[in-house]
């Protein structure tokens, strides 16, 4: 949660309500260099030496570790299951020498029977039970160290803030480029296609949690932790393009990226840019942190959401509060507006997310929804009828607008999830996690891709929030971190739906 004042990552990080950083403990195979299974005296280079095939050496040595890893995991298996075989043939040889003593006409010797059967049974189910979840484990492991470069390559990173990056979106009007809102009392907009800052907002006196870009205008919405929403205008010009980066390099997807420090990015900040100071209009009738804001359809009018529990409905030209959305027992967590409806959802710490109807304007409907047991940290909407919310429990919801009594689908992740995103085109789902992972999901629930994550790509902390563009038949989606860094990724569509 973005924090009012103090712009290092300690204060941000220690005036962030409480949440525990889960790890995630799904089992995952991890590539060694150790010859200490082997034989004596055979190396890999041995064991490779002769063979025909056209294979790289690297590839071939790092495949051979994979399947050491694989036939050992089936090994202790195989282990496993010579033990509980035991067991059962144990269990059968007592229960049969006890039904012996018995004579054929007691009619206890039916339920000794009944007994030997269901304890078998139960064991037989623990062992296959066991059996299915260890290999799919790997199988899932596998494959996911295997596709996820071929569908997901990292495009750019973007580099500059002094601080976490609560929040990232892309203009809707050209010239398009990337905004990203930090802990360090800025906002940024960047090149998407080189990476370079293009200018910055420093109009905030705390924290900026949240941006979003006009639909229509070169106009920016930022909310911050001073208690204020500020609406400023910008004017970028394009550098020329670059070439694209070498993404062929192998890189060790599975290896933890902790070995460098967690503050640490590469390159540097972004050199002398033009910097706007002055915001077109202030909106400040907060009495606590304002976490994020929008635009309604149209651009006449934004709404923001504050830790004051209240979510407040502004008009543009004049400044002045419209409504004030009170009900929310505990601080909100974000806001989304429809995209061509005047409709609202706000989430908040109270588990609940809330959705305002301003269709009519002489009289607006509040609903309230009751999905999850945890924080509820946004809640966004589709193009179609859909709502998708997010929670600390660990699950995403999708939710019909036109019956909002239970969800048509439930994802079920190992670690909070943080401001997801849903493009418009292909309807995907962005789960942003806490465990510093990011995955992709059909409307479904159907798990699609994990970005890939090493020591040299990906997020060294949690992932605050992800955002999509999308032109024609090219798909990026950009994630940003409390690492400091937003990283573009392209997103091969086709081939993801594939897969499906």
């Amino acid at each position: 949660m973005p924090v009012e004042g103090g712009s290092s990552s300690g204060s941000a990080s220690a005036a962030r309500h409480p949440k525990q950083k889960r790890k995630a403990h799904s089992l995952s195979i991890r590539r060694t260099n150790s010859t200490e299974e082997r034989p004596p005296g055979i190396l890999r280079g041995d064991m490779l030496e002769g063979q025909d095939s056209k294979l790289p050496l690297s590839l071939r040595s790092n495949l051979l570790d994979l399947f050491g890893q694989i036939e050992r995991e089936f090994e202790n298996l195989y282990i496993e299951n010579i033990e509980l075989r035991r067991e059962i043939d144990s269990l059968n040889e007592r229960l049969t020498g006890d039904g012996q003593t018995i004579e054929g006409g007691d009619p206890t010797k039916g339920a000794l029977k009944t007994k030997a059967s269901h304890s078998t049974s139960q064991l037989s189910q623990k062992l296959k039970t066991t059996y299915k979840a260890s290999t799919s484990k790997i199988v899932s492991s596998f494959k996911a160290t295997t596709g996820s470069r071929a569908l997901c390559q990292l495009l750019k990173e973007y580099v500059g803030h002094r601080d976490g990056i609560w929040d990232l979106s892309v203009t809707r009007t050209q010239p398009v480029v990337l905004g990203t809102a930090s802990a360090d009392h800025s906002a940024l907009l960047w090149s998407i296609e080189t990476g370079k800052c293009l200018l910055r907002y420093a109009g905030h006196a705390g924290s900026v949690n949240s941006i979003k870009f006009h639909p229509t205008e070169q106009m920016a919405l930022t909310a911050s932790g001073d208690q204020t929403s500020h609406i400023w205008r910008y004017m970028v010009q394009l550098p020329a393009p670059q070439p694209p980066p070498d993404v062929s390099a192998p890189c060790d997807d599975d290896q933890d990226s902790s070995d460098r420090e967690e503050g640490e990015v590469d390159g540097e900040g972004p050199c002398e840019v033009p910097t706007v100071r002055v915001p077109t209009a202030t909106l400040k009738s907060h009495q606590g942190v304002v976490i994020a804001a929008d635009w309604l359809v149209g651009g006449r009018q934004v709404v923001t959401a504050s830790w004051d529990r209240a979510a407040n409905l502004y008009e543009v030209e004049t400044s002045e509060l419209v409504h004030a959305l009170t009900g929310h027992d505990q601080e909100l967590t974000h806001c989304c507006t429809h995209p061509t409806q005047r409709l609202v959802v706000t989430s908040s710490r109270d588990t609940t997310f809330r959705l305002w109807d301003f269709r009519d304007p002489s009289i607006h409907s509040v609903n309230v929804f009751q999905g999850h047991t945890d924080t509820v940290t946004s809640a966004v909407f589709t193009v179609g009828d859909n709502v998708v919310s997010g929670s600390d429990d660990r699950t995403v919801k999708v939710w019909d607008l036109k019956n909002m009594r239970s969800p048509i689908a439930t994802i079920r992740t190992d670690s909070a999830v943080n401001r997801i995103s849903v493009s418009a085109n292909q309807r995907i789902i962005a789960l942003p996690h806490d465990n510093r992972q990011v995955r992709l999901f059909d409307m479904s629930g159907v798990r699609l891709a994990r970005l890939p994550r090493s020591n040299r790509m990906g997020h060294r902390r949690m992932v605050c929030c992800t955002a999509w563009n999308e032109e024609n038949q090219s798909c990026n989606l950009f994630t940003c971190g409390f690492d400091r860094q937003a990283i573009g990724w392209n997103i091969n569509i086709p081939a993801l739906l594939q897969e499906k």
